[in-house]
């Protein structure tokens, strides 16, 4: 049996975490002298914190841990608990993935300030009536991998049928919320399906006599630096963008080989 100022240095934790879970219940000592108050650990508790720690590591709460360690629970049920945690942290990996993509585009966009002439890449064409089906989302440009791969997992083999073409995005800005916009998210489609239901919606876009299309390939599902130079090379050349109407964005994965996808933004304009 271990002293408790032992115990800490063997398990290099602080006498404030043990005396912790020693009053949370996650790992209480093997025995309290009556007479003293001194609390005793023994050798194949080192083997119960150490389960307790790597818990810990992998990011689970106190409580979670205690019902982990304590209660009679099953191998089945806590391979749910870590296959939720790996779902967790999945998630969070994606995120901070997405940011990491938007701070790489927000550097080349610097690099480039006054250097990328985008006058080959960008046209004007007109685009025609089109019935959209679509589920609305908020939130930021990092959230468009999110919501483009939640579309597809919402198709059924029934909707399949009737789609064509590429992913759409449709997006408005938030009045005043930088950086945050509002989404419409699908596809267009070949006529009108029998039967939809929620999240789905169904409406028909107006033709759009003039946009301003710019068309690239690209590793990244948004491309901030893009939508920047369609603004600007809209202002240099002296239309202006209508006000009220959405843009538009298209994305079609190219082959897995070439790790990338064709992306096309459209900004409605007028001349001025």
């Amino acid at each position: 049996m271990f002293k408790i100022s032992t115990f800490a240095k063997l398990s290099k934790l602080s006498l404030k975490t043990l005396r912790y879970y020693d009053q949370i219940g996650i790992l209480k000592p093997r025995k309290v002298d009556e007479d003293t108050g001194y609390r005793y650990y023994s050798a194949d508790q080192l083997l119960e914190l150490n389960r307790i720690l790597i818990y810990k590591e992998l990011g689970f709460t106190l409580p979670q841990i205690t019902q982990l360690v304590k209660e009679d629970i099953s191998h089945e049920q806590i391979q749910g608990m870590l296959r939720l945690k790996r779902s967790e942290i999945q998630q969070m990996i994606d995120m901070e993935q997405a940011r990491l993509v938007r701070i790489e585009e927000r550097i080349q966009l610097m690099e480039s300030e006054g250097l990328w002439e985008t006058g080959q890449e960008i046209r004007i064409k007109a685009e025609a009536a089109q019935t959209f089906l679509f589920f609305t989302g908020n939130g930021g440009e990092e959230r468009i991998p999110e919501l483009l791969g939640h579309l597809d997992s919402l198709l059924t083999k029934d909707l399949r049928q009737w789609i064509q073409g590429p992913q759409v995005v449709l997006w408005r800005e938030v009045d005043g919320k930088e950086d945050e916009f509002e989404y419409e998210v699908g596809y267009f489609l070949t006529g009108q399906p029998p039967a939809v239901t929620e999240p789905f919606q169904i409406r028909n876009l107006p033709p759009e006599p003039m946009v301003a299309s710019m068309a690239f390939h690209s590793h990244s599902t948004f491309d901030g630096a893009a939508c920047v130079h369609l603004a600007r090379w809209i202002e240099k050349n002296n239309y202006q963008i209508k006000e009220n109407e959405p843009g538009r964005e298209y994305y079609l994965p190219l082959s897995p080989e070439q790790d990338a996808q064709y992306i096309e933004i459209q900004i409605p304009i007028t001349c001025r």
